[in-house]
């Protein structure tokens, strides 16, 4: 039976959504600065992997390693983005937050960055950007990266080609809410996920995918029974496991295919660097 949801997702009054308001002022936990030189090897990020030794020397006394908390709050709506978090590990979830409603349209993992939306000349977050799983970054104020992508078109490339696909995966998204059954798109936001994080264990709850998806729990549920009577995924406490991974992308819908291939265009723009 496939669960019809608006364009944007009502929240109900959610425990998680309570403990995202208490930990918003929550600071990242940072260590210093980038060192550059043999340490490129160790880079997981995979816009900053890509870079150039002289592109990323350039860039790498502005970035701050830090620590992601679960629940951290990295940007608000209709605030001015003040940093941009290239992910090395963990998940991000990026939202659209409208009286009381709210629509998740990314989720973004070590493939990518947040805080890219002043590349389309805003300075105002139009999302709200929050840690789903915890993990690390490195930060970068905006206006220092503003000033490295005039002097460095290297960097700018690649910025711009991984805004072009997480553009088109928040486009996808919506879509996706008002198209697909609810079988094919929690299929879809698991592949995704774990793609995300490069990982087949996710520790995320019934609830969370009720809330972000826009369906009913008990739906979820249903759903998620079934997979792992086919044996697709197991279930524990607070952790869903991908067995079978191939079954599972036969089940998403279409949008999984077209996401993972714009992200994969991204990555392949630019061949990897020798140096």
């Amino acid at each position: 039976m496939t669960d019809h949801v608006p364009t944007v997702l009502e929240v109900p009054d959610a425990r998680g959504d309570r403990a995202l308001k208490r930990v918003s002022a929550t600071q990242p936990v940072h260590h210093g600065h980038l060192s550059i030189g043999s340490k490129k090897a160790s880079l997981k990020n995979a816009i900053l992997a890509r870079l150039s030794l002289e592109d990323l020397a350039a860039i790498g006394g502005s970035l701050e390693p830090i620590v992601l908390r679960e629940r951290m709050v990295l940007q608000e709506p209709k605030r001015p983005v003040e940093h941009v978090y290239f992910m090395e590990s963990g998940l991000v979830s990026l939202r659209v937050i409208a009286a009381g409603s709210m629509l998740e349209t990314a989720v973004i993992g070590y493939r990518g960055a947040v805080g890219t939306s002043f590349l389309w000349g805003g300075h105002i977050s139009p999302h709200q950007s929050v840690v789903l799983f915890p993990g690390s970054a490195y930060r970068i104020p905006v206006e220092n990266l503003r000033r490295l992508m005039k002097e460095r078109p290297g960097i700018r490339e690649r910025l711009f080609e991984y805004l072009q696909a997480l553009t088109f995966q928040c486009v996808q998204t919506g879509l996706c809410g008002v198209r697909h059954d609810r079988e094919q798109r929690l299929a879809s936001w698991l592949c995704l996920a774990s793609d995300a994080v490069d990982a087949c264990v996710l520790p995320v709850t019934h609830d969370y995918l009720s809330s972000v998806l826009g369906l009913r729990r008990a739906g979820v549920t249903e759903t998620l029974i079934r997979f792992e009577q086919q044996g697709v995924i197991r279930k524990m406490r607070g952790v869903l496991q991908i067995d079978q991974r191939e079954s599972l992308e036969q089940k998403a819908c279409c949008c999984y295919k077209l996401v993972s291939s714009a992200y994969a265009s991204s990555l392949s723009a630019f061949a990897p660097c020798a140096d």
